[in-house]
Formats: structure tokens, sequence, C-alpha cells
């Protein structure tokens, strides 16, 4: 895996442009300011998250004794299960109901940004190959400065597309995202029962 195709499967993990109504409608009580502060807040601790599980993954692998290919096939599923609810949202929405308020923490940095899905991913990327760490470190700023811009701009996004339109993406990136869980639960059950790739 190279660092632009690592990049864009943690950037389709991170679904910035699905996010963006639930952002909206969790920020929208917040003055302007307020609201650019709680979001880069918010960001900052889904990245830190992250970067804790892609460093610290493998040594939590090691602790609970779990094999690479099981996390491999682990985040597979549940990739999978996140893009078939991208493609077929539930009435109360992605990640369920959300509470009221100023968010902190959660629901916005976790686990609308940091999922498990996210998370299974970085510590995969990790323990697969520890050597290429600084290249999963780049490839997760790459996918997490996207996200920002992209969430930092949904009150524009939201009036030029409209939500039929974000929807539509949000629908086609869940495809994508069923494919790529797919591949990485097919990849880890190869592994593991030792079938060498075609």
């Amino acid at each position: 895996m190279t660092i632009a195709s690592a990049a864009l499967l943690l950037f389709l993990i991170l679904d910035p442009l699905g996010n963006v109504p639930v952002f909206l409608s969790l920020l929208r009580g917040l003055p302007p300011r307020r609201q650019r502060i709680v979001l880069a807040r918010e960001l900052l601790i889904a990245l830190a998250v992250l970067m804790m599980f892609l460093w610290g993954g493998k040594y939590a692998l090691e602790l609970m004794h779990l094999r690479q290919e099981s996390v491999s096939i682990a985040g597979g599923i549940v990739l999978f299960l996140i893009g078939i609810r991208m493609i077929f949202p539930p009435p109360e929405g992605l990640m369920g109901e959300i509470p009221d308020g100023e968010p902190f923490i959660v629901p916005m940095a976790i686990p609308l940004v940091a999922g498990p899905s996210g998370m299974a991913a970085v510590m995969l990327m990790g323990s697969n190959e520890p050597a290429r760490l600084n290249e999963w470190s780049l490839a997760l700023l790459i996918a997490w400065g996207a996200t920002a811009a992209i969430l930092f701009s949904a009150t524009l996004l939201y009036k030029l597309l409209g939500r039929r339109a974000l929807t539509a993406i949000e629908r086609l990136m869940g495809m994508l995202l069923v494919a790529i869980s797919v591949q990485m639960f097919l990849d880890g059950l190869g592994t593991y029962l030792q079938i060498a790739p075609p």
C-alpha cells in the first residue's frame, strides 16, 4: 500500500462529507467563532487518538496476544458494517442519537472522526508494517487535513451541494468502503489460511 492509497482509505473511513450534516446540527447553537474553536479542538483530539492507535497498536496486540490477521478480519467486518450504514443509513443517523449541548470528545472526535473502523485501520497498518510508521503517519495527516478542510467549510458545502448531493456522495463513499472492507477481510483470511495472493 502506498502513502496515497493509505491516505485515500483513511479519508474514506473518516467520512468527512457524511459528517457535514451531523456536525452542522451539533454546532448550530454556538456562535460562529466558538464553532470553529470546538471543531478545531475535536479534530485535534481525534488526530491524537488515531496517532496513539497507529504507534501503540502493535504493542496492544502483543499485550492481548492477538494475531495481525484477526485485526485485519475484524477491521474488515467493522468497515463493512460502517459502509453498509453509509449506503442504507438508519432513521436515527449513522452513529445513533446525538446528545444536546456543546460536544466534547463524544460524539464529534469519537466516534464520528476517530471511530472504531479508523482505529482498527491505523492499528492494522502499524502492526502489519511497523517499519513504515512514518509513512503511515504522513498518510493519516493527509487524510486528517483533507477531513479538517471539508469540515471547516461545512456551511459552504451544505449551501452549494445541498443535503441530497451530500447524501449521494456519502453513499458512493460507502460503496467504496464496502469494497475495501471485503478486500481487507479476504487478505486477513488468506494470510491466516496461508494462501498465497495471485
